[in-house]
């Protein structure tokens, strides 16, 4: 096959028919979307794209949550040789009219009434030369002096019309289809400066799958997966990608806040995901362990001890566990860790992937001793996601893992973190300097992160080097690592550490609110008004002696001196977190400017 992805949908429906391949969740029940039917709505939504004049080449933009229609407009831009763009559904108007405007979009996918709205007022306004067409996914009533839009349905009434019409040239465009053709612009979220288009090609996205066939061999047609994170995110897009194309049937969480309940319904052997659905997975454990009786505490405790030297002693290495381990270790699989897995929803559990910024070791060494699979990775939406992760046998915790196939890493100067690979981007979209700052003089994609390689080639990382600071008194910091061991903490919720050019290190704190008031109220603290309650100087203390048990192992110059607990969270809305849930730091330091200098006074 020249182009995995050209071809993707119709050969698994050769192979598979009726099979299911993705399940959307209509009301409350799942609904299974077989191979057959989604090669068939594929081929009926490439002659619509014809219909409308779509170009080989042409970019075509999806504003979208996670649903079904966004692979069904991947995958028959695919065919036509087009170039789908997803935006982040929660993107404000102006991030979306630099997308569609760097790239030319003509017509643009939006999900909902509020995504067609904001679509409308590009047009409108004038903020946009180049929008011409929306097609809405929901069924949504067009403005009353809006003759060039209409719903998803309706394209694909002109797609079936015009099938006959349009067949052959599907065809012809498909066998056309060549490696160097771009599959997609992936805009990065930008934590800081102005977003790029990194340029991903089919021959990416074709080595890609195939040097993930090679590493995650314990995969297979029998597992299952659930799309959690944004189609829109290059770890998602590539993950979901993988999974069709080894025919893994997909679920499509359309709702963040339903996960949990999903998890519990499609009961996945292999999910992708960011740290931040862990950390707060390992909290809840954490708090209800707490509330155990000393008996079952001491049991749970004793589980994840015989787990530890079972999965992490000796199945970690490859090695067979002595007789009368594994056999306590089944004891306390039945008795503690498979009833664990069920609360979550892993219980058939295979692996779990998980990437995008860093996860504490501690945290990831729990999971792996309750028998939960945390795969930890590392790559870039510039490397067609993956640059390295864990290999089946003889990971190390406290790494990213070990680079995949075909994919090289070295360390460069200032320890940045270099790659070299089939799976690299061509460049940015559009941005000839950008592009050549991005690479070396030979040709090595500079990653923006700084680490090392240990002694078995596993890759260590620091921090991003843009967010590395040093303190007026010459210490170098790494944010990302303070923040991964509160992130261990299940009082806190959320953390950006501060303190570039700073006399100490300080920090910003979004207290766990439901863990906090549970403890506030045992110890008779009013609890009802977040606001006073950060501002309680016994909640003060309470966490000012466990932020020094948390960090008591690390340098003195990285234990945060001061802090400031905030009443309310870091959000996507307010523009202070990414979509994947990373701190835009300069975004915070503005908002809490007041906040940040009271800490230094």
């Amino acid at each position: 096959m020249k182009n995995i992805l050209t071809g993707l949908i119709k050969h698994q429906a050769i192979k598979y028919g009726d099979r299911e391949a993705v399940a959307t969740l209509q009301g409350d029940e799942w609904t299974p979307v077989s191979w057959r039917r989604m090669d068939s709505d594929t081929d009926t939504l490439a002659a619509a794209l014809c219909s409308l004049g779509v170009e080989p080449g042409e970019r075509i933009g999806i504003f979208s949550a996670n649903r079904m229609e966004m692979l069904n407009v991947d995958f028959a831009a695919y065919a036509v040789r087009a170039v789908p763009i997803a935006i982040y559904s929660t993107s404000s108007q102006q991030q979306v009219g630099y997308i569609v405007d760097d790239a030319s979009i003509r017509l643009l996918f939006a999900g909902t009434r509020q995504q067609y709205e904001l679509a409308r007022r590009l047009m409108t306004d004038g903020s946009t030369t180049t929008l011409r067409h929306i097609v809405t996914f929901d069924e949504v009533e067009t403005d009353p002096d809006d003759t060039t839009s209409m719903t998803f349905a309706r394209l694909m009434e002109i797609g079936r019309e015009s099938a006959a019409r349009y067949s052959r040239e599907v065809e012809k465009r498909t066998r056309e289809a060549q490696p160097d053709d771009i599959a997609t612009i992936i805009y990065t979220s930008g934590t800081t400066g102005e977003s790029k288009g990194a340029v991903l090609t089919h021959a990416c996205f074709t080595a890609a799958i195939e040097i993930h066939r090679e590493r995650l061999d314990m995969l297979s047609e029998c597992d299952s997966s659930v799309c959690f994170l944004p189609l829109c995110h290059i770890f998602e897009r590539a993950w979901t990608y993988f999974c069709l194309y080894t025919g893994i049937p997909v679920a499509i969480n359309n709702d963040p806040n339903r996960i949990q309940q999903t998890l519990r319904e499609r009961h996945p052997t292999c999910m992708c995901s960011v740290p931040r659905f862990w950390e707060k997975v390992y909290t809840v454990i954490e708090s209800k362990m707490a509330d155990m009786n000393p008996l079952r505490r001491f049991i749970a405790r004793r589980a994840q001890k015989v787990g530890r030297r079972r999965n992490l002693d000796y199945d970690r290495l490859g090695l067979r566990a002595p007789r009368l381990l594994e056999l306590r270790y089944k004891f306390y699989d039945r008795l503690v860790f498979t009833p664990l897995q069920r609360v979550i929803g892993v219980e058939r559990g295979n692996i779990f992937p998980t990437a995008g910024a860093p996860l504490s070791p501690a945290i990831t060494e729990f999971f792996h001793c309750c028998g939960i699979n945390v795969l930890i990775g590392y790559g870039l939406s510039e490397t067609t996601a993956t640059v390295a992760c864990f290999p089946r046998v003889g990971y190390e915790i406290g790494t990213v893992g070990t680079p995949i196939p075909r994919v090289q890493v070295k360390i460069g100067p200032e320890n940045e973190i270099l790659v070299k690979g089939p799976t690299v981007m061509t460049g940015y979209y559009r941005k000839p300097e950008a592009t050549k700052e991005a690479f070396t003089a030979d040709g090595w994609l500079r990653t923006g992160d700084a680490g090392r390689i240990d002694s078995t080639g596993a890759i260590i990382l620091t921090d991003r080097l843009k967010d590395l600071f040093k303190t007026s008194n010459g210490k170098y910091i790494a944010p990302q690592a303070i923040e991964s061991r509160l992130g261990e903490d299940k009082y806190i919720d959320q953390a950006a550490v501060i303190g570039d050019r700073r006399k100490f290190v300080s920090a910003l704190i979004v207290p766990a609110f439901g863990e906090l008031r549970r403890y506030a109220e045992a110890h008779g603290i009013a609890a009802d008004d977040n606001v006073a309650l950060v501002a309680d100087p016994r909640i003060y203390s309470f966490y000012e002696e466990r932020l020094a048990r948390l960090l008591d192992d690390m340098a003195p110059h990285e234990h945060i001196k001061r802090f400031t607990l905030l009443p309310q969270p870091f959000t996507m809305e307010s523009g202070e977190l990414t979509n994947t849930l990373k701190v835009k730091r300069r975004a915070v330091a503005e908002r809490y400017a007041e906040e940040i200098e009271r800490m230094y006074v």
